[in-house]
């Protein structure tokens, strides 16, 4: 079976993607195995002026910076398609969504995010008008 790989939008113009390498495992709370997809984990942020990113998850949060990978990845989607010819057999193309150039690396140990208590605030209550 011969697959296709084509790229409709040229390879200069083929999104930009990054690979997230963290150490350790990310565990999803067992209210949530079941809808995995759209799911926010955390938040990564770059400053504009550095290599360096920071991912935040929950209370903690992870240093880390680009590194540019040996081999460049593409990044597929596989379309399934019935042959016209044949009308039979289906044929499967898979279309280039993006590559993938760089890993940003997390390897250092993640620091907690420990915060001190929210001040209260309490309201005087008006007597005569309650």
């Amino acid at each position: 079976m011969q697959i296709q790989v084509k790229c409709s939008c040229g390879a200069e113009k083929c999104p930009e993607w990054a690979i997230i390498e963290l150490q350790g495992v990310v565990e999803v709370q067992p209210s949530f195995q079941h809808s995995l997809q759209n799911l926010q984990i955390g938040l990564l942020c770059r400053p504009s002026s550095q290599e360096n990113y920071t991912f935040t998850v929950g209370y903690h949060e992870l240093t880390g910076s680009k590194v540019a990978l040996k081999k460049p990845m593409v990044v597929l989607k596989k379309i399934k398609y019935m042959d016209v010819a044949t009308s039979s057999s289906s044929c499967v193309e898979l279309d280039v969504v993006g590559v993938i150039r760089h890993k940003i690396l997390f390897k250092t140990r993640p620091t907690a995010l420990i915060s001190g208590p929210q001040p209260t605030v309490k309201e005087k209550i008006n007597a005569a008008g309650a």
